[in-house]
Order: structure tokens, then sequence, then C-alpha cells
């Protein structure tokens, strides 16, 4: 089997295919929206509070591992759905896991949120 050469095009054209699954993601998938909404807010509250370099390294990686396990989760849904369009018992299994990876996945970044914003948003507070 001979190996295919590097090719520019070829490269630039996988790059096509992976936006035009985060355009999906985002036309179809409604909690992906949701996602996009909280790391635009974290965003905007780790610019507007100042957030320290770890703090940004603990929003962002928090951000991007939603948004993984969001695609993933919609990726497992699409593919049961594919395989089984009616109810099968093991087909919900497989859907309810897969989400309940995103729902860590949420809840995760929420602490981390809570650690970096609360204080923060607290010490604004208090000033008041």
């Amino acid at each position: 089997m001979e190996r295919e050469k590097f090719s520019v095009k070829k490269r630039a054209k996988s790059f096509s295919y992976a936006f035009n699954g985060l355009r999906i993601l985002l036309r179809e998938e409604h909690n992906a929206r949701i996602h996009l909404f909280g790391a635009i807010i974290a965003t905007c509250a780790g610019l507007y509070f100042g957030i320290s370099r770890n703090e940004w390294f603990a929003v962002v990686i928090s951000i991007g591992l939603v948004i993984i396990l969001e695609i993933i989760n919609s990726s497992i849904e699409n593919i049961a759905d594919f395989i089984s369009p009616e109810y099968h018992e093991m087909i919900k299994k497989i859907k309810d896991l897969s989400a309940s990876a995103v729902l860590i996945g949420a809840i995760t970044a929420l602490v981390i949120g809570m650690i970096v914003f609360l204080p923060k948003i607290l010490a604004l507070c208090s000033n008041c």
C-alpha cells in the first residue's frame, strides 16, 4: 500500500470539513448554542474582571472540554439514530451515557467558573 504524499490542498480541504462540522453543530444542536452562550459569557466576564493567566487557562480548558463533549455526544446520537431509527433500549442506554458525559463536563466547567469568578463577583458586590 503506497502512502499518499502530503498535499496542502488536501489539508486545507480537511479544515473545511471540520468547520462544516462546527456549522452543523451550531445549526442543529440546541444545547451547543447554550454552551456557546455560556462560553461567551465566561469570556466577557474574564475580560471584565481581568482574570489571571492561570484562570484563563482553566476557563479556556473548561470551554473546550464542554464543546468537545457536545460534539462527541452529537456524533454518537447521530450514529445511533442512523443505525436504529426506531426505539431500542440499548440505543437509549448509549445515548444517555453520552449525554451524561456532557453533563459532567458542564458541571465541571460550572464549578471552575465559580472558583474563578465567584470571589471577584463577591468582591465587586461588597464595594457597592
